[in-house]
């Protein structure tokens, strides 16, 4: 495949940025759309110029690094699929395919594709920790979780934090992935203790990092390449309701 590739070249945040077009040729259709940005790399570094920056690690859809919008959709066009995971197979010979960074007032461009997310972990950290007795790993089934609530946690917990529902999101709001890290815990028994302060808590982050608000438009759950359901910010909103009750009570 011949494609051309216009991708957005930032040298920091204080750069204005522009779109510069490459011409990217004899590429596989097997290859990850992170290979073909490998080759388009290499060949960069041979003609001395300076390579694209992006994230990436496992390159297997677990780790939430990879971060780039893909004509205009957060991971580009194929559902429940990460970047590492989008094949060259999806687009066609010819094709001009525009690749930027996640846009959010929350998440400032260090260079190119590359953003900064710690915004993220301010929000987890602020959740603090749940309250449990040290020592050897308690029996199995010593505290019993009704099935239901097991599986909608487990789904909950599948969130990689990789920021697509905040690119998506008009609002540059990050309430899938709150609710996402708050359900996973407010759902089991370990997690009652601290149920109220830690909802208050990891929304008071997230507003104080700058991310708009949620206007359940539902962007956030198209582009999110683990399914996380728009009901668990409806989950969210009534802790939260019923944790500031408990807290002015």
């Amino acid at each position: 495949m011949d494609i051309q590739v216009r991708v957005w070249r930032q040298t920091d945040s204080a750069d204005k940025g522009r779109m510069v077009t490459y011409d990217v040729k004899d590429i596989s259709p097997d290859a990850s759309f992170l290979e073909m940005l490998d080759v388009l790399n290499e060949k960069l570094i041979l003609d001395g110029d300076d390579p694209v920056a992006f994230d990436h690690d496992c390159r297997e859809g677990i780790c939430g690094m990879c971060s780039m919008v893909i004509d205009g959709v957060a991971h580009g066009p194929e559902r429940a699929t990460t970047t590492c995971q989008l094949h060259m197979r999806h687009f066609a010979d010819g094709d001009v395919i525009d690749v930027e960074p996640w846009r959010a007032a929350a998440f400032p461009v260090i260079k190119d594709l590359v953003v900064d997310r710690t915004a993220f972990d301010r929000i987890i950290q602020a959740g603090g920790y749940i309250t449990a007795p040290t020592g050897a790993a308690p029996e199995a089934h010593s505290v019993p979780v009704p099935k239901k609530d097991a599986d909608l946690a487990f789904e909950a917990a599948t969130c990689i934090g990789c920021g697509a529902c905040v690119a998506a999101c008009p609002n540059g709001s990050a309430m899938l992935f709150t609710a996402a890290k708050v359900a996973h815990l407010g759902l089991v028994p370990q997690g009652q203790p601290e149920r109220d302060t830690r909802v208050l808590d990891m929304l008071q982050a997230q507003d104080d990092a700058g991310f708009g608000g949620c206007t359940n438009a539902g962007e956030c759950t198209t582009v999110c390449p683990k399914g996380i359901p728009l009901t668990l910010i409806g989950r969210l909103n009534a802790d939260y309701r019923k944790a500031l009750r408990n807290s002015n009570s």
